[in-house]
């Protein structure tokens, strides 16, 4: 799991609580809050 602000790496990423996903395409990119629930600080992201 990994909060926003992390750099997890090149990837793809979903909101464990809303499965909105991201795509980070460089490994400086960071995860940014989620653009469908708006958890703000609270998101959380896994591997998806």
């Amino acid at each position: 799991m990994y909060d926003i602000g992390e750099k997890p790496g090149v990837g793809r990423y979903c909101c464990t609580s809303c499965g909105w996903s991201v795509n980070l395409d460089d490994g400086s990119d960071r995860l940014p809050p989620c653009g469908s629930c708006g958890k703000g600080q609270q998101t959380k992201y896994k591997s998806c």
